[in-house]
């Protein structure tokens, strides 16, 4: 996956895309929170320019799995995206919106809890669900 510059609203947006496939899909009830939550403006990204790094994050992991979706990010991608924010007052930001999203159709799936369990740890903040 290619690299983007740390803490700009793209890196910022693929993690955010990341926590919308956490449990294998994106749902209507993940967009339509992610519209609530004004995520995109709050990285700094238009509603088109957030989609357009979704779409890309997401051929991105096809590309990773020869053309297979296996419904999980890889643990050295999710690393990958997350090393690329530093700044503690996004990783805060990007921390409760992924919540919120995850938690947005009213259950955990195991890669929401697992996507939400490593940011905490990498971030060194708890992350509370």
């Amino acid at each position: 996956m290619q690299s983007l510059p740390v803490n700009s609203p793209q890196a910022a947006a693929r993690v955010l895309a990341m926590a919308l496939v956490a449990d294998g899909h994106y749902s209507m009830t993940e967009l339509r929170a992610l519209d609530r939550l004004d995520a995109p403006a709050r990285l700094g990204l238009s509603p088109e320019a957030f989609k357009d790094v979704l779409d890309r994050f997401c051929q991105d992991l096809l590309t990773i799995g020869n053309g297979r979706w296996t419904g999980t990010v890889d643990a050295t991608t999710r690393e990958q995206l997350m090393a690329e924010i530093t700044r503690p007052d996004l990783q805060d930001l990007i921390a409760q919106q992924c919540e919120a999203l995850t938690l947005a159709d009213g259950h955990l799936a195991d890669g929401e809890v697992d996507l939400l369990d490593a940011l905490g740890a990498a971030w060194r903040r708890p992350v509370a669900v």
